[in-house]
């Protein structure tokens, strides 16, 4: 008989809501490190006269999404096939000292290139972690978990959005300010690989389910509710990255306010307003799955809808005051389409492709975020109207509405199923 005592084992509701616990300072962390830049513009401008005009800008911005567009398909099959947690923590270490070095750049040559490894680091955490909660949070909780991931992120913004006041800090600045956030993201590596638990079979998963990274890509560019819902992730995210990247500098110029109120008008207000969207579109996804199948295509459908009036307020807002409170409802709607959008993919693909399919799904739509925000930096050089700019923004967000609605759940997939 075997009489040594055995430490009990956690309980599996216990262990799926730690990975969501222990992710949710590395997903602010992520947000926060790319975010923070576009509220310091005014200063890194200064401090780096080679940048020169707002379209360099803009290509530096979009410099960061294309590179990570294109490696986060990489990210996904990585993270199928080596492993979730491997792939996270290497993540967070990469580009946490990314993050310091980028203060340390003197030119904008110096600062592409840091934008570029940054792209590349960071475009292997998102479609990992949000397979790593899927795996460990079926049907019951799936919304509820990846929307508290997400509210993780929009706190990152947040944080991001104070970062002009931390740039005109004389004892800071926004060198000293991407050093700290530097040195906490390598620090925190430690405890998240000794903490983190790992997915049990996933990541060497059988051949089958996964295939080579060819056939993975076979099997989803032939599921047609896939293509949907790349479409319907791509177009609303559009204006989502003008938002973030742009709207700081918008609302300083239209109505010439300072870098660092500018900065947190920008992001504080509608970024809370997505944490509560996350709130609502996590518990009412998951609730209107138990009675049906459609239940997180018909919350998403929702909050997309409320993005389409929050677009046209946004774009002809006459006061500082109605230009935030439509940002507030931006946020709302983004917040309830972006804690689904996992879950619905959960209910198309098996899950020996779910870090792939996102990572599919973040190339398209942040190559074409890289785009949006070249292209808006060279409008804004013309002195384009904001509001025929944003118009176009509400149309693509009408187009999403039909596209989720015609996704059919595959009733074959156990996560897919009404509880």
């Amino acid at each position: 008989m075997n009489s040594s005592p055995t430490r009990p084992s956690r309980s599996p509701i216990a262990t799926a809501w730690l990975v969501v616990v222990l992710l949710m300072p590395v997903a602010l962390l992520n947000y926060l490190d790319r975010q923070m830049l576009a509220t310091m513009k005014s200063s890194v401008m200064a401090d780096i006269p080679s940048i020169e005009t707002s379209a360099n800008w803009g290509f530096m911005l979009g410099q960061f999404k294309w590179v990570y567009a294109f490696l986060s398909p990489v990210g996904g099959i990585v993270a199928d096939r080596l492993g979730r947690k491997l792939t996270i923590c290497s993540s967070l270490f990469a580009w946490s000292l990314i993050t310091w070095w980028t203060g340390q750049v003197e030119t904008y040559s110096q600062l592409l290139w840091a934008r570029s490894f940054m792209g590349i680091s960071e475009a292997f955490y998102i479609p990992a972690a949000l397979a790593l909660i899927a795996d460990f949070h079926t049907g019951p909780t799936r919304s509820r978990a990846i929307g508290m991931h997400q509210m993780a992120i929009y706190l990152g913004q947040i944080v991001g959005g104070f970062g002009g006041y931390a740039a005109d800090d004389p004892t800071l600045g926004w060198r000293g300010t991407f050093a700290l956030c530097g040195i906490a993201g390598i620090v925190y590596t430690v405890p998240l690989a000794l903490l983190l638990p790992r997915a049990l079979g996933v990541g060497s998963v059988k051949s089958e389910e996964t295939g080579l990274p060819k056939a993975s890509w076979t099997k989803l560019f032939v599921n047609s509710s896939f293509i949907l819902l790349v479409l319907y992730f791509t177009l609303p995210a559009l204006s989502a990255w003008i938002v973030r990247d742009w709207m700081p500098t918008i609302l300083k110029d239209k109505f010439e306010i300072g870098q660092g109120i500018a900065g947190v008008s920008a992001t504080l207000y509608w970024q809370i307003g997505a944490i509560v969207g996350a709130l609502i579109g996590g518990f009412s996804a998951d609730k209107l799955m138990r009675w049906t199948i459609r239940g997180r295509i018909y919350a998403s459908a929702f909050g997309m809808m409320l993005l389409i009036p929050a677009l046209f307020g946004v774009g002809n807002a006459p006061t500082l005051f109605i230009a935030v409170a439509f940002l507030v409802l931006f946020g709302l709607g983004w917040g309830i389409f972006d804690t689904n959008n996992m879950p619905i993919l959960c209910q198309i693909v098996p899950p020996g492709l779910r870090a792939t399919g996102y990572g599919i799904m973040n190339l398209v739509s942040i190559s074409c975020g890289a785009i949006a925000d070249w292209t808006f930096g060279i409008l804004k050089d013309y002195n384009s109207p904001l509001n025929n700019i944003f118009a176009v923004y509400a149309a693509f967000a009408a187009i999403s509405v039909v596209l989720v609605l015609l996704i059919r759940p595959n009733p074959s997939l156990k996560d897919s199923q009404a509880a």
